[in-house]
């Protein structure tokens, strides 16, 4: 019996010591976008469980209350030969045990706590505790006391990661004797230097991007030079890309005394359109005392196979490409109407509850990525403002923005005040949606008639000035200004209480100028891009950008013709009696009215707006010059008593 009791209490002694986890080192405020943050644990005994565990990170500013903001659990992560786990960030090295999202730990007078249980004992702003708590640390990054926090937790003491005035390049350590110091970060290695040293295995290669049909090295370089011939495997299966889109050894073999060896892989040209894809380098199993320096290293594949479209971009833009796709009578209910009657025919027709979909923020990315794409090659989007193309993938994904692109909001958010709503970050696709309504202003958020792709830097530098403040980069060809014109003409139709304003009023749900916005509307008239474009976010929402479309419809609601009677056959080619051929369209200004007919023929030729700016008459088949400026007109061509409308392009 008392063997029993004993064998009991050894046993018990012995959990005890195994579970217990004290924070060894802690980093929370590491340079650039806190990639390389980490917490490193320390177990009594190497190679110990942490299952049953769960890490809570405390809010300690005023507006945190002491609060949880995030619990993490701790199952399905073990310590190393020297009792060791390290969680971090993914740019971290050596390579964390568990990766943590970017910026995962929040700077300033905050607390993490290590407890028994699970992370549902921890819902959002449950208030720091001593219940379960194994171990914690209240730390700051050169900010005011928080003696309550401290309290809660149990502790005496608060440490600054900026103690000596290198916050983003140093971290906070535990000395042997429980005590805290803050020095150079010694991630996955024993504060004091002691322990088993481990050699460092590092993954390079010999470009991070690399287009099929070329050649990969991928090389392996320990710390130091190996004592036994070593063969250490990897994956690069990843995604759509498998080992059907390479060739070569997953293997590389350092022999007695070297630290580096090479391998080499073939990507092979498939023959299948499908984009940017991604190969994720991933270390097997290293053998003892290694362990990796970096590991699932991305290296990006770009596709040799991509689709150019007939269609210019908007620097060298095509006019007689791409049709509308709009059904027959998409805008009849609005013909033969003015004024108010005219803006609410149209703005019924665009904002139909029972037809128009609204999406989500994030499934915006994926309409854009098609409406945007780059008409010379379909692996690339267009970006607005700098008037050049970027690869698909390059889309800005962390807090750095150098050669990425994001989204623009045309109108700013800022200013339309309509933010993110709830759920709005969640991809819904083409089969799920929100209904909505001219009233439901929210929308506009992820609107893409009124989202562009845009460098990620450039739409930082545009931020939410008017147009007319804000004219684009230095040096640029004004390509975009009338597409960003159109795109806020429909927003401002499209939904109730978003107004285009003279001037650059401070007045939310107002946007400037209105005098430049036409302006740019009609010296820069769509385009086949633009028209595409229209057709690809109608296939997702459901409606039309109607000033694409009808481009003379902004005189008409937003300009000088406003009070006037639209008629929608102005801007359509009519298939009448008779038949004529505008030859070449587009044109220089010389062209000819083709026809068997014999009589002379009256044109009249209308502008965007709507307004005619030239009578006169022709023989058919008679070579004659316009001298109107590079755009859009409609030719009106009158014959005996009928008539025809054509859409001609002057360059």
């Amino acid at each position: 019996m008392k063997r029993s009791i004993l064998a009991l209490l050894l046993l018990l002694s012995s959990i005890s010591y195994a579970q217990n986890i004290t924070i060894n080192e802690l980093d929370v405020d590491t340079d650039g976008v806190d990639d390389k943050e980490f917490i490193e644990l320390r177990t009594a005994n190497p190679n110990t469980s942490l299952n049953g565990h769960v890490m809570v990170l405390f809010n300690g500013s005023s507006s945190g209350g002491n609060q949880s903001y995030i619990a993490y659990t701790l199952d399905g992560i073990t310590t190393d030969i020297n009792g060791i786990a390290v969680l971090g960030g993914p740019e971290l090295t050596p390579s964390a045990d568990e990766i943590l999202p970017i910026n995962f730990f929040q700077n300033g007078t905050d607390a993490v706590g290590i407890y028994q249980g699970d992370e549902t004992d921890f819902p959002d702003q449950t208030l720091a505790t001593t219940n379960n708590l194994v171990d914690a640390i209240v730390y700051e990054t050169d900010d005011a006391e928080n003696t309550t926090l401290q309290n809660l937790l149990g502790l005496s003491e608060q440490i600054d990661e900026d103690v000596n005035g290198q916050k983003d390049t140093q971290s906070i350590q535990r000395a042997n004797d429980g005590s805290w110091y803050v020095a150079d970060p010694t991630p996955k290695q024993l504060n004091d230097g002691s322990g088993v040293i481990f050699k460092v295995v590092d993954i390079s290669v010999s470009q991070s991007v690399i287009a099929e049909g070329e050649d990969l090295d991928i090389t392996l370089t320990s710390s130091q030079p190996v004592d036994q011939d070593v063969s250490i495997d990897f994956s690069i299966s990843s995604g759509d890309f498998n080992d059907q889109d390479f060739t070569g050894n997953l293997q590389v073999n350092l022999t007695t005394g070297t630290s580096a060896a090479s391998t080499t892989l073939t990507i092979l040209e498939d023959g299948v359109q499908e984009g940017a894809e991604f190969m994720d380098i991933i270390l097997g199993d290293l053998p003892q005392n290694f362990i990796p320096d970096n590991d699932n290293l991305e290296v990006v594949v770009t596709d040799s196979d991509f689709q150019v479209d007939p269609w210019g971009t908007p620097l060298n833009p095509t006019f007689d490409q791409v049709s509308s796709t709009a059904p027959d009578d998409y805008y009849s209910s609005a013909d033969g109407l003015a004024g108010q009657n005219l803006r609410d025919a149209i703005q019924s027709i665009i904002a139909d509850q029972s037809v128009v979909r609204a999406h989500s923020y994030a499934d915006a990315y994926n309409i854009i990525e098609e409406a945007d794409e780059n008409p010379e090659n379909s692996n690339e989007v267009w970006m607005v403002y700098t008037e050049e193309s970027r690869a698909k993938y390059l889309r800005q994904s962390g807090a750095a923005g150098t050669g990425f692109w994001n989204r623009e909001h045309t109108f700013p958010r800022s200013r339309g005040d309509f933010f993110s709503i709830d759920d709005d970050d969640i991809a819904f696709g083409m089969n799920t949606w929100w209904t909505t309504n001219a009233d439901s202003t929210r929308h506009a958020n992820s609107d893409a008639h009124a989202l562009r792709v845009v460098d990620a830097n450039e739409n930082g530098s545009r931020g939410n000035k008017h147009y007319g403040d804000y004219t684009g980069p230095a040096g640029n060809q004004g390509s975009f200004k009338g597409d960003v014109a159109r795109a806020v003409f429909y927003l401002a139709l499209r939904y109730e209480d978003l107004q285009i304003v003279n001037g650059f009023p401070n007045t939310n749900n107002q946007l400037g100028d209105l005098a430049t916005l036409l302006n740019w509307h009609e010296n820069d008239p769509p385009d086949d891009f633009e028209m595409n474009r229209n057709n690809v976010v109608f296939n997702w929402q459901k409606n039309r950008n109607p000033f694409i479309d009808h481009p003379e419809l902004v005189s008409f609601i937003f300009g000088d013709e406003f009070g006037n009677v639209w008629n929608e056959d102005l801007s359509i080619e009519t298939t009448p009696a008779i038949d004529i051929l505008i030859t070449p369209n587009p044109s220089s200004g010389n062209i000819r009215i083709k026809t068997e007919h014999p009589s002379e023929l009256a044109i009249e030729i209308f502008d965007l707006n709507g307004k005619s700016v030239k009578r006169k008459k022709v023989q058919p088949n008679e070579k004659f010059r316009l001298e109107q400026s590079r755009g859009v007109y409609f030719l009106k061509v009158m014959i005996d008593d009928k008539h025809i409308f054509k859409k001609l392009i002057l360059k």
